[in-house]
């Protein structure tokens, strides 16, 4: 078949949207011997990374590169839903493709077969803690995925649940296919080193994602608080959400979190911002736990890179974030402050249950492999072809 796919998404460092990307990218680009595939990728200013253009080149598969920014690139495919004339040259090319698979920010007008990404909806769900620009995107691009797409994938049983009621798809169009995720062990020998550099002091539980409204951190800062544990410190690792669509939003959202913390817990939370994967991965396996409080996701890589990592974990018992959990983590009530203390203060607490969670959870990990994604991808295409 001659497959092409939207990779634009892989620039966005510090997303789970980015981390799918990527792993969906090589996983095509190691895996795939039979299909011939193009990548387009779009940006004004982000450059795709040059070892994965000579990857993608070695493999004798196309590239597309656009210099479009992503906000007139939304215009232009969601809203009027039209390929611009300064496109002509590559727009043939697009059109003689058997399928055509869509990422999660622009649905693009072509003819050939289209199957649509869909991570999560969250935007319809709670738009509230969600940019208004990206609720307007999200709302005109399911439109068109809607009325277009043969086949939509989506990352979990609840994302497919929410397209079936927020946008009434059929649901033998939608196809569940979990992500892969991947880990790198860390070298024990960096993991000091790195944890002096953040003045991070050990036992410390971690927790990663977009300082964004849905990642809930304001209700995780109070739970900390309340956990009166003097030992204990807290690490939050990732960029600050929106992007650069609203920086006052962005600043709004660090300062309640910062105006929650306590005078005796000033000194023991640490925002670090986005960390290199190297860092990431040796902060989670130094971490005494990781805890994920979203209000909603549509996967969640932290927690099974976790897992991964033989990490015990503490979820939200909502969206996608029980679903892959299931009993290899402790579940809480993220509206509920005192609940998710009650979960930081058994986990410290208890060595015996940390241990069985990690356990439990890297036998869980498995589940979510690359090529198994691959794999069931290109069976739905062939099957609706």
């Amino acid at each position: 078949m001659k497959l092409g796919i939207d990779i634009s998404q892989i620039v966005h460092q510090g997303t789970g949207v980015a981390r799918f990307t990527n792993g969906l990218l090589n996983a095509i680009l190691d895996n795939d011997t039979n299909n011939q595939w193009t990548f387009l990728f779009y940006s004004l200013r982000k450059n795709l990374d040059p070892q994965l253009e000579k990857k993608i080149k070695s493999k004798g598969h196309m590239l597309i590169k656009w210099k479009l920014p992503p906000t007139f690139a939304s215009f232009l495919f969601n809203d009027l839903h039209e390929l611009s004339k300064i496109l002509t040259s590559n727009i043939k090319h697009l059109a003689l493709l058997d399928w055509f698979v869509t990422s999660d920010w622009i649905e693009f007008p072509l003819s050939v077969k289209k199957a649509a990404i869909v991570h999560d909806l969250v935007y319809l769900r709670y738009p509230e803690t969600a940019h208004s620009k990206i609720v307007s995107t999200q709302k005109k691009r399911l439109e068109w995925v809607k009325k277009e797409s043969k086949i939509i994938l989506a990352d979990s049983e609840s994302t497919k649940q929410d397209l079936e009621k927020f946008l009434g798809i059929d649901k033998n169009k939608i196809k569940v296919n979990y992500p892969g995720v991947e880990v790198d062990i860390p070298n024990p020998d960096r993991t000091e080193e790195i944890l002096r550099k953040y003045g991070i002091k050990k036992p410390f539980i971690l927790t990663v994602g977009k300082k964004e409204p849905r990642k809930n951190l304001g209700r995780l800062v109070k739970a900390f608080n309340n956990i009166n544990n003097e030992q204990i410190e807290l690490v939050i690792v990732g960029p600050t959400g929106w992007s650069n669509m609203d920086a006052s939003n962005n600043r709004l959202v660090l300062s309640e979190v910062e105006g929650l913390i306590d005078t005796s817990s000033k000194n023991k939370i640490h925002h670090l911002g986005f960390v290199e994967d190297g860092e990431l991965f040796a902060l989670f396996k130094a971490c005494l736990f990781f805890i994920l409080p979203s209000i909603w996701e549509g996967f969640g890589y932290p927690v099974i890179e976790a897992m991964k990592l033989a990490v015990p974990v503490a979820v939200s018992n909502t969206s996608s974030l029980a679903e892959i959990t299931q009993d290899a983590g402790l579940l809480f009530d993220p509206f509920k402050v005192e609940e998710i203390a009650q979960v930081m203060k058994k986990l410290s607490s208890d060595e015996d249950l940390r241990k069985q969670l990690a356990q439990k959870g890297l036998e869980r990990s498995k589940l979510f492999m690359w090529e198994s994604y691959f794999e069931r991808m290109i069976k739905a295409l062939k099957s609706n072809s």
